[in-house]
């Protein structure tokens, strides 16, 4: 198939950070929240280096402008799913910096705008939203259908925050609309906490030392701490509690330094954020997301 990308991209810096050609139709698109008002010339800088592994096809930036990273025909690294990445258009959109991750809206109608001209140059008429993890990816789409994601579904991360998540629907409803199809307006439902259920054990493969059934995040914790040796898991076996590291959310003004001695209390050890990061040179940029050693 022809593949073509988006007359509304305005900033163009593309990433070696892919796997070269899908070898699967787009019959999905998964938007993505980065963590960070950030433009798309930051994003640009962010998936630039091979050290860091991502990417996306797209970004929208805190000003509403598209920047592309990853031509439509190839496969962006972004979702955490090799399946999910080989048939989506991943969409990385300018975010709060905290829990509930919200957009402007600015970037909110750009990524209106954004996935309508996805659907129209690839056939589609109308973008679903299923609203479930097992029932979507069971799902075939017909020749016209183009179908929501979220990478919540593929790895233990919030991402697109319950902000957009809850707004999925309406996405679907207003894009869907928009290409003459019969869809009726959505009302963004209020905003739940997602509530996974975790494990208690010793180590993973360890069944015969698990503490109960599955729990919330918060009991798990509180389980752990009380049983000494013991640790929290997520479904797929990850150690979520205690973490082996911190997350900070680059802004601007920040320094290796200054992060070193905010949460290691000595700016002369930035040198272990970079090498836990990987990072290729001591530059960083806002809406990086840093691993800090505990």
């Amino acid at each position: 198939m022809a593949y073509t990308n988006s007359p509304l991209v305005s900033y163009t810096k593309l990433s070696p950070n892919h796997s070269g050609q899908r070898t699967h139709s787009i019959d999905r698109i998964t938007p993505h929240c980065v963590v960070g008002q950030c433009s798309v010339e930051t994003l640009g800088n962010i998936f630039l280096p091979t050290s860091r592994q991502a990417s996306s096809n797209y970004g929208i930036g805190v000003d509403g402008r598209v920047g592309m990273y990853v031509e439509e025909r190839n496969r962006s690294w972004c979702s955490s799913s090799t399946a999910n990445d080989q048939r989506a258009i991943t969409i990385e959109c300018a975010s709060d910096n905290t829990e509930p991750y919200a957009f402007k809206d600015v970037v909110y109608n750009r990524l209106v705008e954004l996935c309508t001209d996805i659907c129209k140059r690839n056939g589609k008429t109308k973008l679903l939203w299923l609203g479930d993890k097992t029932k979507t990816l069971n799902y075939t789409p017909k020749s016209d259908e183009m179908v929501l994601t979220v990478h919540r579904w593929f790895a233990n991360k919030s991402c697109p925050g319950n902000w957009m998540y809850a707004r999925m629907g309406d996405l679907a409803s207003k894009v869907t609309a928009a290409l003459g199809g019969n869809a009726d307006p959505v009302s963004p439902p209020a905003i739940t906490e997602v509530k996974e259920l975790y494990r208690v054990r010793k180590d993973w493969p360890d069944a015969k030392s698990q503490k109960g059934a599955y729990k919330v995040l918060s009991n798990a914790k509180k389980c752990a701490d009380a049983n000494p040796g013991y640790s929290v898991f997520d479904s797929n076996g990850n150690l979520v509690y205690p973490e082996k590291y911190r997350v900070h959310a680059v802004v601007h003004g920040d320094t290796l330094w200054k992060i070193s001695a905010q949460y290691l209390g000595d700016g002369t050890r930035y040198r272990e954020i970079v090498k836990l990061n990987g990072l290729p040179s001591d530059v960083i940029y806002s809406g990086m997301r840093l691993k800090i050693p505990n």
